[in-house]
C-alpha cells in the first residue's frame, strides 16, 4: 500500500510540481491551499506524512503544526519556508515540525528528504549495548521503558507522545547511556545529514524530552547537559 502524504501550499504551481514528482515516486498525494483545510485533514484522515507550507492563508503552518500537536497528532511533519530565517525554522520544530526545508528547492530533494523522514518514522531496532537492560527487546532506564519495536515509550507505565525525531533522538541516547555526546554527533546520527549551524534544533528536541521524561526539568535525572561539550543520559538515583 502506497504512503500517504498530504501536501499544504497556496502556491498552486508548487503544489502541482510536488504532486507530480511524489506521486511518480510512488506516493498516494493529497494537497490543500490553506491552514485551515490542512488542519481539517490531517486531524480527520490517516496520513503518514506532511509536507507543510509556512505561510498559508486561514491559518498558517506554525498554527497547524501547533494545534494538530496539541491534538495529540504526530505525523511526521516536513515544513517548508521561504524564508531563510533560523527563528522561523527553530520556531517550527520547538511547536512540532520534525524538519524543514528552505525555498527554492528541487523537486528530486523534496522525495529524498520525505523518504528519510519516513524511515525514520518506523519501527526502530535498537543496537547491542551491553549498559542497558533488554527483555524481549525493551530499553529500561529509571522509570522509563523503551519499546523498539512497537514505537512505544512509557514512563512511569503510561505512555508517551512523542514525534518520530523525539524517539529516535531518545533511543539513540539510551543506546548510548553514559556517553557524553556533542550536538554535532546527534545532528548527524539522528538526521542523517548536516545541518550546519544548526545545532539548535538539538537543544529544542532534548528539551521537548524532558518535558516528557523529567520530574523536575530544571534540575534532569536522565538527560544531563555536558557544560561545553553536548549531553549524556544518565541512570537516574534510586530515589527519583
Amino acid at each position: 500500500m502506497s504512503q500517504r502524504l498530504l501536501i499544504v501550499d497556496d502556491e498552486e504551481s508548487i503544489v502541482m510540481l510536488l504532486q507530480f514528482n511524489l506521486e511518480q515516486a510512488g506516493f498516494d498525494v493529497t494537497t490543500a491551499m490553506d491552514g485551515a483545510k490542512a488542519l481539517e485533514l490531517a486531524t480527520n484522515e490517516p496520513f503518514d506524512l506532511l509536507v507543510l507550507d509556512l505561510m498559508l492563508p486561514e491559518m498558517d503552518g506554525l498554527d497547524v503544526c501547533k494545534q494538530l500537536r496539541q491534538n495529540k497528532v504526530t505525523t511526521p511533519i516536513l515544513m517548508l519556508t521561504a524564508k531563510d530565517d533560523e527563528f522561523d525554522k527553530v520556531l517550527g520544530l520547538e511547536l512540532g515540525a520534525d524538519d524543514y526545508m528552505t525555498k527554492p528547492f528541487s523537486p528530486r530533494e523534496v522525495v529524498a528528504r520525505v523518504r528519510a523522514i519516513l524511515r525514520r518514522s518506523q519501527p526502530i531496532h535498537s543496537e547491542t549495548n551491553t549498559n542497558l537492560a533488554h527483555t524481549e527487546n525493551v530499553i529500561r532506564f529509571g522509570e522509563v521503558e523503551i519499546h523498539p519495536d512497537n514505537y512505544e515509550v512509557f514512563f512511569k507505565n503510561d505512555a508517551l507522545e512523542l514525534t518520530p525525531k523525539e524517539f529516535e533522538l531518545l533511543l539513540y541516547l539510551a543506546n548510548h547511556k553514559g556517553r557524553v555526546l556533542t550536538r554535532d554527533q546527534l545532528l548527524n546520527a539522528v538526521w542523517n545529514y548536516e545541518f550546519v549551524g544548526d545545532t539548535r534544533i538539538v537543544d529544542v528536541h532534548i528539551s521537548h524530552l524532558r518535558e516528557k521524561i523529567e520530574v523536575n526539568t530544571k534540575k534532569p535525572a536522565y538527560i544531563k547537559t555536558i557544560r561545553g561539550l553536548g549531553y549524556k543520559l544518565e541512570e537516574p538515583p534510586v530515589h527519583v
